[in-house]
């Protein structure tokens, strides 16, 4: 059964840090571009960051640029997403979409 579950949201202050992982399982995970989406409250899905098959490619939505940072370890099966200098809109659900999505990890950015 393919599958992917998020990890690493919580509570954080404007301006603070967090992780987020993504663990895959059920598919050959090397094989697939991964992709974090998010849906902040009261509003539909939206792109976040997208990353390569070989991890060497990422890319990003412009309200993310500089602030994040979408990776993957392919021996290890899991993508990450690291959150810097977050904000208060950038609270959320987030998503690790590939084949399938996962069920979201929240993340609420909050003094």
């Amino acid at each position: 059964e393919m599958q992917l579950v998020e990890s690493g949201g919580g509570l954080v202050q404007p301006g603070g840090s967090l992780r987020l992982s993504c663990v895959a399982s059920g598919f050959t995970f090397s094989n697939y571009a991964m992709s974090w989406v998010r849906q902040a409250p009261g509003k539909g899905l939206e792109w976040v960051a997208n990353i390569n098959r070989d991890g060497d490619r990422p890319s990003y939505e412009d309200w993310v640029k500089g602030r994040f940072t979408i990776s993957r370890d392919n021996a290890k099966n899991i993508l990450y997403l690291q959150m810097n200098s977050l904000k208060i809109e950038d609270s959320g659900v987030y998503y690790c979409l590939g084949t399938v999505r996962g069920r979201g990890t929240q993340v609420t950015v909050s003094s």
